[in-house]
């Protein structure tokens, strides 16, 4: 069974620039690579800004180059920490981000199983996302981290960032690839417009 939400583009062929970056479970526990997941995004934008030089003779590139960096560490480390947190760690299956660089946008892919106790939770959330203003939303997210008296890891804020500060598309694609057991893979898409 396979469900679809948001801007997600189902028959999505990679361009000839992309970068796929791969995490097994068996090697390390995922959570425990927790730590990595900002230097993994970093190198991400750090290599996708080779294909936006920058020139002396005009200094906006420069600009432009390092917004795009920001924007890239940024989404990158909030997909990876999310599939880190939300992954089935009882599943074999690898996490993977993969950047793709097409001619008027960048294109991030997040691949990860999900525990079926999580999905109607998550779905929940992406329709709530997906049907209200990002800059009202942001504000009630704040709200509700600033009345707990231990801010909880899932404040949804990430999502939220993205369609707010950056301007990006967000779509879900959940796949149920195993029924016994039943394995759940999720696949987080992220347009970002250039």
């Amino acid at each position: 069974m396979t469900q679809i939400f948001g801007d997600f583009i189902d028959n999505f062929s990679s361009s000839e620039e992309y970068l796929l970056l791969r995490f097994s479970p068996t090697s390390v526990p995922l959570k425990q690579r927790w730590r990595n997941n900002g230097l993994s995004a970093d190198f991400m934008a750090d290599y996708l800004t080779t294909f936006f030089p920058g020139s002396e003779e005009d200094p906006s590139t420069f600009e432009r180059q390092n917004e795009i960096k920001s924007a890239v560490s940024y989404i990158a480390n909030e997909l990876l920490e999310n599939a880190m947190k939300f992954s089935d760690e009882n599943m074999p299956q690898p996490i993977t981000i993969q950047l793709d660089l097409q001619a008027d946008k960048i294109i991030f892919l997040t691949t990860n199983t999900i525990s079926s106790q999580v999905v109607a939770d998550f779905k929940a959330y992406i329709q709530e996302l997906s049907a209200s203003d990002p800059s009202e939303m942001y504000i009630q997210q704040l709200e509700k981290q600033a009345e707990v008296e231990t801010p909880i890891g899932n404040s949804g804020l990430g999502y939220v960032t993205m369609l707010n500060d950056y301007m990006a598309k967000l779509g879900w694609k959940f796949e149920t690839v195993q029924t016994e057991p039943e394995v759940i893979i999720v696949t987080t898409m992220v347009q970002l417009m250039l």
